[in-house]
This record gives C-alpha cells, structure tokens and sequence, in this order.
C-alpha cells in the first residue's frame, strides 16, 4: 500500500513538471491587451491528451477531410519543416471540443484577428509588422516590429498537395462561415496586409493561439 501511494505522488509531481515545462517552454509576446504566441502550433495530441490523425499520404488527407475527422500533416510530409513552421491542421482539428490550443490557449476567432490588425494600424499595414525578418521570397522580409513572427509556411491543398512555401503564411480562425467553409487569416510576401477571408475546411492551414 505504501508503495502504491509512492507511486502515485511520483505521477502526480512527474505530471505537475510536464505541465510547468510545456507552460514555460511556450513563446508569447504581448500585442495591445492580447498575448499571442511567437511561434506556429505543432502539437500531436488534443488538450485532453488524446491523438490527432497524421495524415500520411495525400490519400489519407482528403479521405480524413471528407469524414470530418481531425488531422495534421507537415509541409512536404517533412517533420524537418514541422520543427520550423510548426504543422498544418484542417479546420476539423480547429473545432474540435477535445481542444487543440493548449491549456490557457485558445484558437482566435475573426474578432480577435481584426483587434490584432486594427492594433497594428489596419489590414493594410499590419502584414509587415507581423511578416519575420527572414524566410520570405523575393525581398518579401517584414519588420516583425509587432513581435508576431509571421513564417511563410504554405500549406496544404484539398488533395493533399503542398504549395507557396516562402510566399504565404495562413492561419486558422475559430470561426466558421458555414458546413465546408472557415476562416483564415494571412500574410503574403508581395505586400503589407493582414488578409482575412474563408476557405475550405479541408486546407491545411498553420495555427497560432492567443491566451485566454
């Protein structure tokens, strides 16, 4: 019996230590009254631990879009680009009630994008203070000035396909237009703006969490 209860006080401080590194291991920068995360979402599990789907192949990603069914993949199926960009999610991982942001996180939805772009002085402008001084094509660069650390990460097309690496960043809102449609939020490497607009939920997009 005492060593049952060992046992569990060893779990509980292991799993306190878990959630105090991932907790301090999360890099945020403070914009106007919000708190954003620096760096893109690249997580495998749910907030309640459970798996999200890899897919592995363009099959696996349009057959896992047409179900509805929570996934991720890395750019090219590289997890070299996983551990720079973070990975792409179709929206069904967004919305799913197990969570993905995790713990003191949340997905911004549409309101919180535009408070962030109003911050910056409008979607026209707001782009290049958010776009990373490095990694854009054809002198594309922002200033970063915002601390938001915009990667061009590309991302996945319906069939699975990838595309504009180095060109586009795109990112997940929380909110939704309607059955098949979500919206995003993005940057592009030929102007300023922070562009918001919908799109399939069967892309897959890069996340960014902002603190609850």
């Amino acid at each position: 019996m005492k060593n049952l209860s060992l046992i569990i006080i060893a779990f509980l401080i292991f799993s306190m230590m878990i959630t105090f590194w991932e907790r301090t291991s999360i890099k945020e920068v403070t914009i106007g009254q919000q708190v954003w995360m620096t760096e893109n979402l690249d997580t495998e599990k749910f907030q309640n631990g459970d798996p999200i789907l890899q897919a592995r192949s363009s099959g696996e990603w349009k057959a896992y879009a047409n179900d509805g069914t929570p996934a991720w993949c890395c750019y090219e199926k590289n997890p070299l680009n996983g551990k720079k960009h973070g990975k792409l999610y179709n929206w069904h991982a967004v919305n799913d009630p197990k969570g993905l942001a995790p713990n003191g996180w949340h997905i911004p939805n549409n309101d919180e994008w535009r408070t962030l772009a109003d911050y910056l002085g409008g979607d026209d402008i707001a782009g290049n203070k958010m776009k990373s001084k490095n990694a854009w094509s054809d002198h594309g660069n922002g200033t970063n000035e915002s601390g938001f650390n915009g990667f061009p990460s590309g991302y996945c097309l319906e069939d699975g396909s990838f595309t504009n690496m180095g060109k586009f960043g795109f990112w997940w809102s929380s909110t939704e237009n309607d059955e098949v449609i979500a919206w995003y939020s993005s940057l592009f490497y030929k102007n300023s703006y922070l562009s918001i607009h919908h799109f399939s939920k069967s892309f897959g997009f890069s996340v960014r969490c902002i603190k609850n």
